[in-house]
């Protein structure tokens, strides 16, 4: 983005420096796990004035004049997320945006003037995460940068169970054995199945659909009736389940000791 012959669309430098301004007091060390953001524009005092605003703001901040420069801080850099200007002079920001998109899957937030219509289309059917357009608040692009670092967060890996107990019945995951004390249960394929998937969900209720849709030939109601077989097998009174039981209106939920 070159700032040498500005326009009404183009951010004021002046909000960006009076932002930066009124962060930069008393600012303290960033943590190892702070984000990492590449600023990819080739306006030097933009670039500046994002990375210490950013800075201030609890991001660690990698500049880039241009594609190449991007290029090579992402072959020896991790980063979350990407500020990307979309007019720069070689490489377009679409066409690194392209590039990044096919080797990653890097969050990118896309700055385009107001009247880059298309660019804005052509970037999000790209993959681009958000995008700003010029003039913008710096208080909304943090707000963006942010919301992006949300929506990518992982939820926790489900706990990994290989054996569940219930009762004085043990089923083994990985052998797919339902064993009573020292003797073995016999189960059906499907039954097994079952097991498996609660035992991946445990203590969380599982609608009925995502039961069926496990079974290549199965129907919602046929997975009542393998519910209730299965019930047979681990409950001591199957019409007065403890266990396995259902959610009213969604679907079931296993509940192991």
């Amino acid at each position: 983005m070159n700032t040498d012959s500005m326009n009404p669309n183009e951010p004021t430098l002046t909000t960006i420096s009076s932002a930066a301004e009124l962060t930069a007091q008393s600012p303290n060390p960033l943590p190892d796990d702070a984000p990492h953001v590449l600023v990819v524009d080739d306006d030097e005092r933009i670039r500046s004035l994002l990375s210490r605003y950013l800075t201030m703001n609890g991001f660690r901040v990698t500049p880039a004049s241009d594609a190449a420069v991007a290029r090579a801080a992402m072959s020896g850099l991790q980063f979350d997320l990407v500020i990307l200007d979309v007019m720069m002079p070689g490489e377009s920001g679409l066409d690194l945006a392209r590039y990044l998109k096919s080797q990653s899957d890097v969050p990118i937030c896309m700055l385009t003037a107001q009247s880059e219509t298309e660019d804005r289309i052509v970037g999000l059917e790209t993959g681009v995460d958000d995008y700003l357009s010029k003039p913008f608040e710096p208080r909304e692009l943090l707000l963006r940068l942010q919301n992006i670092l949300k929506r990518g967060t992982a939820p926790a890996a489900p706990e990994q169970v290989d054996e569940l107990c219930m009762g004085e019945m043990t089923f083994h995951v990985s052998r797919g054995e339902l064993r009573h004390g020292d003797k073995t249960v016999k189960l059906t394929e499907r039954e097994r199945d079952l097991l498996r998937l609660f035992a991946g969900r445990k203590g969380d209720s599982i609608a009925r659909h995502e039961l069926a849709s496990d079974e290549s030939t199965g129907s919602e109601r046929a997975i009542d009736v393998q519910i209730n077989r299965l019930r047979r097998k681990i409950e001591i009174d199957p019409s007065n389940p403890v266990y396995l039981q259902t959610v009213r209106g969604k679907g079931y939920i296993l509940y192991a000791d």
